[in-house]
């Protein structure tokens, strides 16, 4: 980490709860952004945020412009081949978002019909599972990957959009161009990626979200965004409790 200052690369989007846009002085709000201020704030680092396209979130890490990211990385075995993980910080399932009074309620509604996902994530690795789905992935060269795929999803370019359940539950049931088709369980865990030949960061990043999620800190913040879903820590909580 540089000096005093832990740099986080994300993108810059509007994703509520998970995190919202960055304000004029750099600030953000949502789940991740508040994970990173107690992950910063126990290891007695001032926060950076390092805002860039999705596609160039690792990289940047990779160029020493940033220190890690903490930007929805599901933890996977083709991400791990460029970067290693703390333990989560979050257990999410995908959900499909349609556009509100569309008839796709199941997989088995979506041969021929066309599904967006951001390229190489875990979205789109379900998506590849939905049997005569069209994949369309977005991300390459976007500045906001979020906003193009609901504005394709309203246009009528795409038929459905594979994404977080974090997101996409309460869009659904607020938004009046979208609803939820269904939920896909999925179980993805999200962790904070460091680049290779890092093992400092790693250990000072794993150590302090590890400590907390045992006293309490990480579960209120869960709570105060994602009051809807289920806390999956529970157990490791119990376990740490005196």
């Amino acid at each position: 980490m540089s000096g005093g200052t832990l740099r986080l690369a994300c993108l810059d989007a509007d994703a509520p709860p998970l995190f919202g846009p960055a304000s004029a002085a750099g600030d953000r709000q949502g789940f991740e952004p508040e994970v990173a201020r107690l992950v910063a704030q126990e290891l007695d680092q001032a926060l950076e945020w390092v805002l860039v396209p999705w596609t160039d979130m690792v990289p940047a890490t990779q160029r020493g412009d940033a220190d890690a990211v903490l930007c929805g990385q599901g933890i996977t075995d083709l991400r791990k081949q460029a970067s290693d993980f703390t333990r989560p910080y979050a257990v999410f399932h995908e959900g499909i978002l349609i556009r509100r009074g569309d008839p796709i309620r199941t997989a088995e509604d979506l041969p021929g019909k066309r599904v967006a996902a951001i390229e190489d994530s875990t979205n789109m690795t379900l998506a590849e599972t939905f049997e005569g789905a069209v994949c369309v992935p977005f991300g390459a060269g976007s500045d906001d990957v979020y906003a193009d795929m609901l504005a394709a999803l309203k246009s009528g370019e795409v038929d459905a959009v594979v994404d977080d359940d974090v997101v996409f539950v309460p869009l659904g049931e607020s938004d009046p161009d979208f609803e939820l088709a269904f939920v896909a369980k999925t179980g993805n865990r999200w962790g904070i990626s460091v680049p290779k030949g890092q093992p400092e960061t790693l250990t000072d990043l794993d150590g302090a979200l590890d400590r907390v999620i045992a006293d309490g800190r990480h579960k209120a913040a869960w709570q105060r965004w994602l009051p809807t879903l289920e806390y999956p820590f529970d157990d490791e909580v119990t376990r740490s409790a005196p």
